[in-house]
């Protein structure tokens, strides 16, 4: 079994709370790559089949959303926003900065799995420019220092 039954169970109900099955599209792949940990070919083929779509309209949805991903991350995925209003205010600095940190670049994992990095367009903060989005959590307003201590929190988070 692909899903956990208490997953499957989910999806089951909430494909009946759409007018159309494929409106629970969305919903259902954040909640499978959450428990799988990643959209595998797999998760794929299974959703399509519920959602009653082929899988490559479920792949062109998953390639229009920068928070799903078809490869497993870190277990901390950080994004960082270098949209124009992020950019202006340190954007690209600050993935420059992760980079370094985490010795590792655009859309790759440490070795260990811990961290991710990728750099988005746009997460939607930009009256709180520059911007990072770990995971689903939200860091606003940030220096090289203060992404560090973010950093230093999601490792400590691990350590636990």
């Amino acid at each position: 079994m692909l899903f956990s039954e208490k997953t499957d169970k989910l999806f089951r109900e909430m494909v009946t709370h759409y007018p159309t099955k494929r409106s629970a599209l969305v919903p259902m792949l954040l909640f499978a790559q959450d428990e799988v940990g990643y959209i595998s070919d797999e998760v794929i083929a299974d959703l399509a089949k519920r959602v009653e779509l082929t899988e490559l309209e479920v792949r062109n949805v998953i390639s229009y959303y920068s928070l799903l991903h078809t490869k497993p991350l870190g277990k901390y995925h950080v994004q960082v926003c270098t949209n124009i209003s992020c950019l202006l205010r340190g954007g690209e600095e600050l993935l420059e900065h992760c980079k370094e940190r985490l010795r590792i670049g655009h859309k790759q994992t440490q070795p260990d799995g811990l961290f991710s990095l990728e750099e988005v367009e746009c997460i939607g903060a930009c009256s709180w420019a520059p911007a990072v989005q770990v995971n689903y959590d939200f860091h606003e307003n940030l220096t090289p220092e203060k992404m560090d201590d973010v950093l230093e929190q999601y490792a400590a988070r691990a350590r636990r």
